[in-house]
Order: structure tokens, then C-alpha cells, then sequence
């Protein structure tokens, strides 16, 4: 059986061309967004992942992915990103800024959906962090991705981050801080 190929879209809706897996993460709101997910980055140039539970019916079980989840109700993406944060990790950041969309898919019977990816930084111990969901939290630096099982979205998405964050601190791209 073939497995879909994650892709990513633009806020308009077009593929990126770039072959990154990553569209832009811009203001507009598209009714089909099912998803909210927020991609955490110490000083050190790390990144906070999420090892999750290895059980039937949930999108990527037993892979490391971001922190994050669906909107409930009439909630916002922002408002959505906050709770799942806390909820997941007992983290409340402020300053979270849009960063992607990505397509992500589910198990068997759960349709494709958009994710709205969160940027945001935070310089903690992994370790102390509750674990209400999932198996446990690490930092890893970006050359250790294509080592993890990892949610093909998610590794697109450090990927991109990565790639962006080592061209601005040579002096060839300036992204907002």
C-alpha cells in the first residue's frame, strides 16, 4: 500500500516549491486547519521533541513530533498551540509566532489535515517536565533527525528551521527574531 507523501501548502492553499515539506505560516485561517503544533528551540540551537505513545488511532504513534494537537470548540490556533502546551508539557510561553502550515496525515479512516506550526523558543530542562501524553521529552540537535522515527512533517519542519536558522547566523538570510 502506498503511503501518501506529507506535502506542504502556502496560506494560499500552492505547494511549496522548495522541496522543503514546509509552506509559509502567514495570518489567514483556512476552515479545513485541523491541527496546531508548536516547534520549540534553545539557545543552544536544539530542538524539543515529543516521543509519542506507541497505540493504535493516533496520528504517528511511537514517533518523536512536536508538541501540540487540534483546536476544541470555537478556539483560535494561538489559543489552541497555549493549551496544548500546557496540557502536554506544563509550559506557558508567551510570544509564540506562526511559522508553517504542513499537511499532516492520520491513521487508517482519519482524513489529512493542515497544522499550523508555532515557532517559539525555551531554554529548559526537558527532563522536568510532566509527561501527560506520550513517553517523554528530549532536545536533539538538528543533524540527529534523520536518526529518529520521526513524523515526516516534523522533520520537515527542523529541517527548514535548521537550515534557515545556520544561513542567518552566517550572515546570508535576516529572519525576525
Amino acid at each position: 500500500m502506498a503511503r501518501a507523501r506529507d506535502t506542504a501548502r502556502d496560506e494560499k492553499g500552492s505547494e511549496d516549491g522548495g522541496g522543503s515539506g514546509v509552506g509559509t505560516g502567514g495570518a489567514e485561517r483556512p476552515a479545513h486547519r485541523t491541527g496546531t503544533a508548536v516547534l520549540l528551540v534553545n539557545d543552544a540551537g536544539q530542538y524539543l521533541l515529543h516521543l509519542r505513545d506507541n497505540v493504535p488511532g493516533i496520528r504517528h504513534p511511537g514517533t518523536w513530533s512536536l508538541i501540540g494537537g487540534r483546536p476544541e470548540g470555537a478556539e483560535s490556533p494561538e489559543e489552541a498551540v497555549a493549551r496544548e502546551l500546557r496540557e502536554e508539557a506544563g509550559l506557558t510561553l508567551p510570544g509564540l509566532e506562526r511559522y508553517a502550515v504542513v499537511r499532516g496525515t492520520g491513521p487508517v479512516g482519519m482524513a489529512p489535515g493542515l497544522i499550523q506550526v508555532f515557532l517559539g523558543r525555551w531554554n529548559g530542562d526537558a527532563d522536568a517536565l510532566p509527561i501527560t501524553e506520550g513517553v517523554m521529552f528530549r532536545w536533539f540537535d538538528a543533524a540527529m533527525i534523520d536518526r529518529l522515527v520521526m513524523c515526516p512533517w516534523t522533520a520537515d519542519v527542523v529541517r527548514r528551521h535548521d537550515r534557515a536558522r545556520r544561513r542567518t547566523a552566517n550572515g546570508h538570510l535576516d529572519l525576525p527574531s
